[in-house]
């Protein structure tokens, strides 16, 4: 659950190249959602059955040439700080240049797996330069890929997803607790919510560490609920956080949105929604997570009249359209003023999310509503949906509609579906699923 393989390297050896490659094919498949390709830096893979994350690095070289080389090194020591499993890119048509060597450097010292891949190599005649980079003195064969044409890469993932750990935890134990990650841009108080949930006793009963040291599930059983809080970003401070301070909250945070069940999202009532809050909540989104808007610091705003609260949760959900049907709870971490209810509405949220709606009850209250208000027709041919049920044992509630012509079924429709499920029965806080199939 939750591995990560991050891709390092200098500019120009195709790091995003290999990145798309390695999202693309899944993100076909998953992918229905509009607007979902935002954080071009960290996409969802799979081979073989097994899910993983993949961080291409070099989305987050911002500074100008001056400061290139440190910049692209921090990367590296970040990449083998977080993720599982290295992937180091290099030019097999450029050869070795004096930054792969550095980089080549600071690998060998790590104790992570670091794979050499030797890209670029789009004819046959250029396998052999790859010979070459044994100079760089990393373990194991350099592998030989062309990440434009294809070429190489399913063996690369063949060997890649065995250097993934093995889960050191088993999901028997935890199966019917929940599972909460409170998650954020730095200084939105997610530390200080934290704190006020464990209390000063601090009555931590259980620590499990989780996939990897970072992620540590702590045991509550407090206010009558029994859950785990996944340990993330603001708990551990960092010595350089100041510097690394967006690359690293956006990759504790994928670690934190990985292994819960609901995100709790602080926002600081004083800055309102800023673009790293949309990338996070566009991670939680394209994991299947529950949301819950926690607006932090609010006892910080002087009038706070209810217009004003109504006013700014509208801005909210305008930001996060089109999924607006999440919970919004007004905080404040210090005072700890509605603090049980933010774990109240996580905990009603991850019900939500296992709910399961019987096929008569679904049958009986949506077939009227589609008679009376059909899918638009296309070309001349009238859609008829005779059926639906909900699909068993899914992360998120999953509905499937058998229809003649599934295929003619469009977006707005099935919209206008999910609104009318959401109208009827309570699924705030959990993206839904919407799936048409021939019947």
């Amino acid at each position: 659950m939750g591995n990560i393989a991050a891709i390092v390297g200098r500019p120009n050896v195709g790091k995003s190249t290999l990145f798309n490659r390695l999202t693309k094919s899944r993100r076909a498949i998953v992918n229905d959602e509009a607007g979902t390709t935002r954080d071009r830096q960290y996409g969802k893979s799979e081979w073989n059955g097994k899910e993983f994350s993949v961080i291409d690095t070099g989305g987050w070289v911002v500074n100008s040439n001056d400061v290139f080389e440190d910049e692209i090194k921090r990367q590296v020591v970040l990449a083998i700080e977080e993720a599982d499993v290295i992937l180091f890119l290099v030019d097999i048509q450029g050869g070795i240049t004096d930054l792969d060597m550095e980089v080549a450097q600071i690998l060998r010292k790590s104790t992570k797996p670091v794979m050499l891949v030797t890209n670029k190599a789009d004819t046959f005649d250029l396998q052999y330069q790859s010979a070459e980079f044994y100079k760089l003195g990393l373990n194991g064969d350099p592998y030989i890929i062309s990440a434009i044409n294809g070429l190489g890469t399913g063996e690369l993932l063949d060997d890649l997803i065995n250097l993934f750990p093995a889960n050191s935890y088993s999901d028997e134990a935890e199966l019917d607790i929940p599972r909460f990650a409170v998650v954020g841009r730095p200084n939105a108080g997610k530390s200080s919510i934290i704190n006020a949930l464990i209390g000063e006793e601090r009555t931590i009963v259980t620590d499990i560490a989780g996939t990897t040291r970072d992620s540590i599930y702590t045991h509550f059983n407090k206010f009558g609920h029994d859950f785990y809080l996944v340990d993330t970003a603001g708990i551990r401070k960092k010595a350089k956080v100041n510097e690394d301070l967006e690359y690293y909250s956006v990759i504790r945070s994928i670690r934190a949105i990985e292994n819960a069940d609901v995100c709790i999202l602080m926002l600081d009532a004083t800055r309102g929604i800023e673009s790293q809050d949309l990338n996070i909540v566009s991670l939680i989104q394209k994991n299947k997570k529950g949301l819950v808007v926690c607006v932090n610091k609010w006892d910080l705003i002087e009038s706070k009249e209810n217009s004003d609260v109504k006013a700014y949760e509208h801005s909210i959900r305008e930001r996060l359209a089109p999924f607006v049907d999440f919970p919004i709870i007004f905080a404040s971490a210090t005072t700890k003023q509605r603090i049980l209810k933010v774990i109240d509405t996580a905990v009603s949220v991850y019900e939500n999310k296992k709910r399961k709606i019987p096929t008569a009850k679904l049958n009986e209250f949506l077939l009227p509503l589609i008679a009376a208000y059909p899918p638009p027709a296309l070309k001349g041919k009238y859609i008829k949906i005779k059926y639906i049920t909900q699909l068993p044992n899914t992360q998120i509630p999953s509905f499937v509609f058998f229809a003649n012509l599934p295929q003619y079924v469009k977006e707005p429709y099935k919209r206008f579906l999910e609104n009318k499920i959401r109208g009827k029965w309570d699924f705030a806080g959990t993206p839904i699923q919407i799936f048409m199939r021939n019947k």
